[in-house]
């Protein structure tokens, strides 16, 4: 694997010039303890890097077919008299059994791999109980974030971070080495103390999206009931009309845009926030509240959800003609008609707001498209900051004022007529208007020239009230005795 191949490493680039007893990573002997799943992908994957593999398994002949023929398989004793570096692929539980090799162990660097099934599941890290099983051994906690299939496959099909950790710096940057031939890129995540965190990475289900999601589900819960309330049961009790058909597709698809045009306003919400936040305290440097902190890390979140839910919107909008009380629909009005004896249906005023409204919403799921794609990590990457923040904040909130104009067109003077009033509850796109205007009115505010003058000052580190002198050094190179005064 060429070195064009691999990022650039966290821990650095060490040299082994100088020293003697250390011997490069490409061409190293390897040593494998286990024959599961992962020591097979391991053994493949430092093979193809170039190294020396020798695997150390209980029954070498069943499991010589089940390894690349360049690794060597044969008895745990055997496998580790030939190296100094062991990764350990075996579970927790199967620690004891090394016990017997403890003599030969000694002196050696043990790479634990290993991870539990539940988080904090022990007391103690994997890790941890392997150096206490093993006192004379340098234990580092490294590639148990790695999945197998990444190790077949390659780095660059999976993550490419191997959180790595021991007591031992000089065992680390051996690991480390390793990692880097391989094509991954090692993080330093310190001492063995760490390798609890570690472990418990792989057992996290989607950390960062737990606040969003419960954030779309409660919002969804709340617009569903209300426009349960107004297309179901209002016309049950006021007119005796079962509606109930409407819940599987009409009043979701009635739900979901209200929930992505909140969910895409709640992205540029807490930015507006914290502009306030800057210009009332006139510095950047007073820390946000904490609720404020935790939801400017979670705009990436809600902003993909957004999408999400527009998304379905979309798809669920397609199928509307496709159902059959659609079509029942579609043959009483045309009977009806034909009854009154009407010819001509056509409205001039609904016809374009239809248009309008369709067009409008078209272009506003492109540009939630845009952004959800560029906030992938392999395309934000291609991008420098400047092309990354203008899709992400100038777009986007071009996105807002299209989908606000989207949500105006849908209403247009419905509005305004009492029949949309059920039970006295305003139409729910009413109430979707709300933050979205809040914080385009915001936005059209910091634009001003005289708030946006002074919020970025504050931003290149200006404070209101503090003043820094500077005293301007004569010719004879003494400071002078005037002193000038700045604002910063």
């Amino acid at each position: 694997m060429s070195g064009g191949d691999m990022a650039k490493p966290l821990l650095g680039h060490w040299s082994t010039d100088g020293d003697p007893s250390i011997t490069p990573a490409a061409g190293r002997t390897i040593g494998v303890l286990g024959s599961g799943d992962f020591a097979r992908s391991l053994a493949i994957r430092l093979v193809c890097s170039g190294f020396k593999v020798v695997v150390g398994s209980r029954n070498p002949k069943r499991k010589a077919g089940l390894f690349p023929s360049a690794a060597e398989v044969t008895f745990q004793a055997d496998a580790v008299k030939k190296t100094d570096v062991i990764f350990v692929a075996v579970f927790r539980e199967h620690y004891s059994t090394l016990c017997d090799l403890a003599d030969v162990l000694a002196g050696k660097i043990l790479v634990d791999v290993s991870n539990n099934t539940e988080i904090n599941h022990h007391k103690e890290s994997n890790a941890e109980y392997l150096a206490s099983l093993f006192p004379a051994c340098t234990v580092v906690k490294g590639f148990n974030v790695v999945s197998a299939w990444t190790l077949q496959s390659g780095a660059r099909d999976g993550n490419k971070q191997v959180l790595i950790c021991s007591n031992n710096q000089e065992a680390k940057r051996i690991v480390a080495e390793i990692a880097q031939v391989m094509g991954f890129t090692p993080v330093d995540m310190g001492c063995m103390s760490s390798a609890c965190e570690i472990e418990n990475i792989p057992l996290r289900l989607l950390p960062a999206w737990k606040i969003p999601i419960f954030l779309a589900l409660g919002l969804f819960l709340c617009f569903f009931t209300y426009n349960l309330i107004r297309q179901v049961i209002h016309p049950y009790i006021r007119e005796q009309k079962n509606k109930l058909y409407k819940i599987p597709i009409e009043v979701v698809n009635t739900t979901l845009p209200c929930v992505a045009y909140v969910m895409l306003s709640l992205v540029y919400l807490p930015g507006v926030l914290a502009a306030c936040s800057q210009l009332y305290y006139g510095t950047k440097y007073r820390r946000f509240p904490d609720w404020l902190d935790q939801w400017l890390q979670h705009r990436k979140q809600i902003g993909l959800l957004s999408f999400f839910c527009a998304a379905l919107h979309a798809v669920y909008s397609l199928c509307l003609p496709m159902r059959r009380s659609h079509r029942y629909q579609l043959i009483e009005m045309a009977v009806k008609q034909a009854m009154e004896k009407k010819m001509n249906i056509w409205v001039e005023e609904e016809v374009w707001r239809m248009e309008i409204y369709i067009s409008v919403g078209i272009i506003a799921l492109g540009l939630l498209s845009l952004l959800a794609i560029t906030s992938l990590p392999s395309i934000a990457n291609s991008l420098n900051w400047r092309e990354f923040s203008f899709i992400q904040s100038t777009l986007g909130f071009i996105a807002l004022v299209i989908s606000t104009l989207h949500t105006l067109t849908y209403g247009w003077s419905r509005a305004f007529d009492e029949n949309q009033y059920k039970f006295y509850l305003p139409p729910t796109y009413t109430l979707t208007l709300l933050v979205p205007c809040t914080v385009i009115l915001a936005k059209i505010i910091f634009i001003l020239p005289c708030i946006q003058h002074r919020l970025l000052r504050i931003r290149r580190g200006w404070e209101k009230g503090r003043y820094v002198k500077f005293v301007r050094p004569s010719t004879t190179g003494e400071y002078s005795s005037g002193e000038t005064s700045s604002n910063v």
